[in-house]
């Protein structure tokens, strides 16, 4: 299934726990997807792009992420 083909705009959004609390870096989650963990940016809720994970690589995107094991550049 092709991401353009799953309708998010009902979707139950929550901000990410990884997220800062002053309303800059924030990303919001999709939960209630089957298999699928939708994510974007918190500042772009109209319309903005979201990125698809499989759910099986959601933890070990995670993972990565907290142990700085993926870079900016």
């Amino acid at each position: 299934m092709a991401s353009h083909d799953i309708d998010l705009s009902t979707a139950d959004w929550r901000k990410s726990s990884y997220s800062n609390g002053g309303g800059g870096n924030c990303l919001e989650v999709a939960d209630g997807l089957p298999d699928l963990v939708p994510v974007r940016d918190s500042k772009l809720t109209d319309g903005g792009p979201a990125l698809l994970f499989p759910a099986t690589a959601w933890t070990p995107f995670i993972t990565a992420v907290t142990a700085g094991e993926l870079t900016t550049t």
